[in-house]
């Protein structure tokens, strides 16, 4: 071979391995990324997207929350049958809009996509895509009830039911809520978007925190407790008007207690005493507490966008940011009955109760129990993992037990079920509208002896209390999935 032939054969073949390498690079390391870009950089996707027909979303009853019907266009679109029953949790996904909600968290399984490189070889062969299946633990006549108890109260909330055992989420309604079909008019999206009153696109089960008031409690009894530094029957002072960082604290209707065991102050819902009992647990032990129930980090809820999730954290004013439970801006008294910049959110709530429940086990949340390919079988099911152990057996126990008074003798009264041992802690935080606009709250699982469902209720900006208002809703919602 000359020289000339010699170095055409070399330009040839470096060119050849460009080429090779650049559809290498484009069709399967770059290939997720091109998939989601917005649907103008990428046409093609926003084609392909449309000729794939998009996995079935099922609730825990079989009944389908979503699913794909093709068009006399041959193109597929997203329809849901329940309508705004579960706008959310399950979200809405349409050609020009996105996909929100688990339709965005699992967005690669309901397109039955298992990887760049495999997606690509079935392209080349030449075989059909189509989205893979997915069932959730939801339950449609729970998220029915709650949704409709919510809308009653004239006001946003939310309300989060799950089991404790495995963390599987039941019922995660937020109202207002949204009927995802109506997302197919870029016009609605926008006036949904732009709805600063009613702001149905927002999830309240798992966004915007709020301050859980006296369902805290929980929290500080199981640092108290667990650490050692209390016991069920120890005392504390419940006198109304005591000093917390230098700014007096009252009791409902400014009641004095005098010396009070920790039974009867959850009973009770004494705030003094419970401001007492978080001061001589001491900051870090507080925060190490709270990290173990999750409170600092956003939910271990994969089947669902990380951005679109909130982390329930403590934002004092000084400084109006989240701060560590250990920080000198934190009023360890209030923080302590769950006020002083405490925001959290019913999924955490709900958590809380799920963690006492399960014998002081956290369990991580998920909704998705198990994914289906388009020929029937089951390509992943979801086992359930423990997020944390929180506390000690004895030590929930002994919660399980104060928790049970408050619904027997307490402030929970409205959430008893006849027949059915309940455990709960109701919760009033105040506004800043004053002491006759609360955010209401209440916590709690059944059956006490064997739980079976934890669940947390929230009303924003309503007058009453925790166990006046969130207590029923709670109640109906765990009735409803215990008579399933």
């Amino acid at each position: 071979m000359n020289q000339p032939i010699r170095r055409l054969f070399w330009v040839v073949l470096a060119m050849f391995a460009a080429l090779l390498g650049a559809t290498a690079w484009w069709t399967v390391v770059r290939a997720d990324e091109l998939n989601t870009q917005h649907p103008e950089q990428n046409a093609r996707a926003l084609v392909r997207s449309m000729e794939i027909r998009r996995g079935t979303i099922r609730a825990a009853d079989g009944a389908v929350i979503a699913r794909s019907v093709r068009r006399e266009t041959g193109f597929y679109s997203r329809s849901y049958p329940l309508g705004e029953l579960f706008g959310h949790p399950v979200g809405y996904s349409f050609v020009g809009r996105g996909q929100s909600e688990l339709e965005a968290a699992r967005n690669q399984d309901l397109m039955g996509e298992r990887s760049a490189l495999e997606t690509t070889f079935d392209q080349l062969l030449g075989r059909r895509q189509d989205g893979y299946d997915l069932y959730t633990s939801l339950v449609p006549r729970a998220q029915r009830i709650a949704l409709d108890a919510l809308a009653r109260t004239g006001q946003s909330g939310a309300a989060v039911a799950l089991d404790p055992r495995t963390g599987a989420i039941r019922v995660m309604a937020s109202w207002p809520s949204y009927d995802p079909n109506s997302i197919r008019s870029e016009q609605a999206l926008r006036e949904m978007n732009t709805d600063e009153r009613d702001k149905p696109l927002v999830n309240r089960a798992v966004q915007f925190g709020y301050a859980p008031g006296s369902t805290f409690k929980v929290v500080t009894a199981a640092a108290a407790i667990d650490s050692g530094r209390f016991t069920p029957r120890s005392t504390v002072d419940g006198d109304s008007g005591q000093e917390f960082s230098g700014v007096p604290l009252a009791n409902d209707y400014n009641q004095d207690f005098g010396q009070v065991d920790l039974v009867t102050a959850m009973v009770k819902s004494v705030n003094t005493a419970w401001a007492n009992v978080g001061v001589a647990v001491g900051k870090p032990t507080m925060r190490r507490y709270m990290e173990r129930f999750g409170f600092g980090s956003k939910p271990e809820l994969s089947d669902y966008p990380r951005n679109a999730m909130s982390a329930s954290v403590i934002a004092p004013d000084p400084p109006g940011r989240p701060v560590p439970a250990t920080s000198r801006y934190v009023d360890l008294g209030r923080l302590s009955i769950g006020q002083g910049g405490l925001d959290a959110t019913p999924l955490q709530m709900a958590q809380v109760a799920a963690a006492v429940a399960n014998r002081g086990r956290l369990m991580k949340p998920y909704l998705v129990t198990r994914v289906v390919d388009a020929e029937g079988r089951t390509v992943e099911r979801v086992r359930p993992k423990v997020q944390s152990r929180v506390m000690k057996e004895s030590t929930a126990a002994a919660l399980r037990d104060m928790m049970v008074a408050v619904v027997e003798r307490g402030t929970g009264t409205r959430a008893a079920i006849p027949g059915v041992s309940v455990a709960g802690k109701t919760g009033t935080a105040e506004t800043a509208f004053g002491d006759t606009i609360n955010n209401v709250w209440f916590i709690g699982f059944a059956p006490a002896d064997n739980p079976r469902v934890a669940v947390a209720v929230t009303v924003r900006g309503v007058r009453g209390f925790g166990g006046e208002l969130a207590a029923p809703i709670a109640r109906e919602i765990m009735e409803a999935l215990l008579r399933r």
